[in-house]
């Protein structure tokens, strides 16, 4: 995948209060965040916190609690869209992704402080802990984890269910944080985990072959990739994994475009400047379910959304 050239934005402190700001926004409307919630503390003061009490102090508190809850979707929502189309218009970023390079340069300077990025209190309170442990107990026999990161995914797996785990990241960084968490986890003792520097998008058939493993697993790694390295990193994962007819899973916990049609054009407008400032490089309004189709290869068996859809999880088979 080739670099991409990146035009010269504004200040780093500034793209990211707008983003955060609009990410207030749609917390608030999807959820009904108020201050009493465990999330409060986690979004960035004090403008962040100061929109949501702008969205809230809007909505009569005599109406019924659900009522009060759809409007605040709705009011959210048009600040959202209002303040979105003044800063992208400041800001005309485009959606890039990291090219592998990039994305191992990157990621090893974020590997120490990654956890406190995508993991804690606030990946817990959407969901996301719960979506890895739900999707992650289907994990069947040989497994393959590709950009496993930090190792986030490694406590989730049911040591009973699995004969061995072999763990790929394009850095090196990632991978010394993922074999420091592996030998502290109590259900990976006893299971052989091989630790692979790797690119996912280009590399997996000529390091492992066709058809090796019983089950390959994705978390929040195909944005990364952009749209083109997404597709080849699928179809990556579709050829070394088993035929389905043969136990063969692929199971994927991927951001995605929202099936709420205001947050997916939030995200289609805010994305450039969401992987340039705080998201590490992560296209977080990609069609995953459209691009797994495409493969050809891989049939969607089940797809859990959470958070309406902002990111999905999917249980796929080889079909071919």
């Amino acid at each position: 995948m080739a670099a991409v050239q990146r035009n010269h934005s504004p200040p780093r402190h500034f793209k990211s209060l707008c983003y955060f700001y609009l990410t207030s926004c749609i917390i608030i409307g999807v959820h009904g965040l108020t201050p009493n919630d465990p999330l409060w503390s986690q979004i960035p003061p004090p403008v962040a916190r100061r929109g949501i009490l702008l969205v809230s102090a809007n909505v009569p508190t005599s109406i019924t609690s659900t009522s009060r809850s759809q409007a605040l979707q709705l009011i959210s929502s048009a600040t959202a869209a209002v303040v979105m189309l003044a800063i992208t218009t400041a800001l005309p970023l485009p959606s890039q992704a990291l090219s592998p390079t990039e994305a191992a340069a990157d990621y090893d300077t974020y590997a120490a402080s990654y956890d406190q990025l995508d993991g804690g209190k606030a990946s817990a309170a959407l969901g996301m802990e719960q979506a890895r442990s739900t999707l992650l107990k289907k994990a069947r026999g040989h497994v393959l984890e590709i950009g496993v990161g930090t190792g986030l995914n490694l406590q989730s797996y049911d040591p009973s269910q699995i004969s061995s785990l072999t763990l790929c990241d394009v850095s090196d960084g990632m991978l010394q944080q993922a074999a420091n968490r592996a030998k502290t986890l109590p259900n990976l003792q006893g299971i052989p985990v091989t630790f692979v520097k790797a690119d996912a998008t280009s590399e997996l058939v000529d390091r492992f072959g066709q058809a090796v493993f019983d089950t390959v697993v994705d978390s929040f790694s195909l944005c990364v990739m952009g749209t083109p390295g997404a597709r080849q990193c699928l179809e990556q994962m579709s050829r070394v994994v088993k035929l389905g007819s043969a136990g063969g899973h692929v199971l994927l916990l991927e951001n995605s475009r929202s099936s709420n049609s205001l947050l997916g054009l939030y995200q289609d407008a805010t994305a450039g400047a969401a992987a340039s400032t705080g998201g590490k490089g992560c296209v977080y309004n990609q069609n995953v379910g459209a691009l797994i189709r495409q493969t050809g290869t891989l049939e969607v068996s089940d797809e859990t959304l959470y958070a309406a859809g902002l990111f999905r999880s999917f249980d796929c088979s080889r079909i071919r």
